[in-house]
């Protein structure tokens, strides 16, 4: 319950529907010191534990990390052994690289990644980076394979699904490799706070949805795009705001199946 809106759409789904919550080890503080393959093994546990339990389809969703779970599950290695779902969306979808650049000063920055990289190379990447190195900038522990694979200055970090300046190439391994059959919804605040003003977030929604569409997956165009007024998560955001996004689920889900699980 760390996002507000999720009861929202609970309140709003028609009864056929379903929705859970799933607590991940790398809730809270533990997000800092996980990865996205520790997350999408558990997710794994989790739509099979669905699958065993009630028949219909499964929808993934996923908030800011857990959208790139979302793409990691559908996309990332491993991928074609994962219990199958039936539809996806991704709300918040941003860059950690570039949001910490938008607020680190570039050395600090550029120290972090040398710092990180240095326990790396020396086989201590699941160890804490000292909080000397990073200024503390997340507020928890973080390792440093995890620094990397979200701020990684080479662009190639496990984290980096959403950065604006990726090149169309890494874009079609994820966004151009969804499996087929599997629709996508991406929903992206309007006044993310995460967000570099600089980005236009209308042009990097169109321009996933091609990538999508040219590796012969599906995505819905219909209901994707840009939510507006709409913060990172929401919290506090005016009741019309929350109601378009919760308006924009519904819609997607309508389309994938009047009897399903979420």
């Amino acid at each position: 319950m760390t996002v507000p809106y999720p009861s929202k759409i609970s309140d709003a789904l028609p009864p056929t529907w379903t929705l859970a919550q799933v607590h991940l080890s790398s809730s809270y503080t533990g997000w800092g010191t996980s990865s996205l393959q520790k997350d999408v093994k558990e997710l794994f546990k989790c739509v099979s534990y669905f699958r065993g339990i009630k028949s219909g389809k499964i929808v993934l969703m996923g908030h800011s990390t857990g959208c790139q779970d979302v793409m990691e599950y559908l996309t990332g290695p491993g991928h074609e052994t994962r219990v199958p779902v039936d539809g996806s969306i991704i709300q918040a979808p941003v860059s950690d690289r570039e949001a910490i650049c938008m607020s680190m000063k570039p050395e600090l920055y550029k120290h972090s990644c040398e710092a990180a990289q240095k326990m790396v190379d020396a086989g201590e990447g699941d160890e804490i980076l000292p909080s000397k190195a990073t200024n503390n900038t997340f507020g928890i522990p973080v390792t440093a394979k995890r620094w990397l694979s979200l701020l990684s200055p080479n662009h190639d970090g496990d984290d980096d699904y959403f950065s604006s300046d990726l090149k169309d190439e890494q874009l079609m391994k994820s966004f151009g490799s969804l499996p087929a059959g599997v629709p996508l919804c991406i929903l992206v605040s309007g006044s993310d706070e995460h967000m570099a003003p600089s980005i236009d977030k209308a042009v990097l929604v169109k321009r996933w949805v091609e990538i999508v569409k040219k590796g012969k997956g599906v995505v819905d165009e219909g209901y994707s795009g840009v939510v507006k007024g709409a913060t990172h998560n929401l919290a506090g955001d005016q009741e019309e705001v929350v109601l378009g996004l919760v308006g924009s689920v519904l819609g997607f889900l309508a389309g994938i199946s009047p009897h399903s699980n979420l």
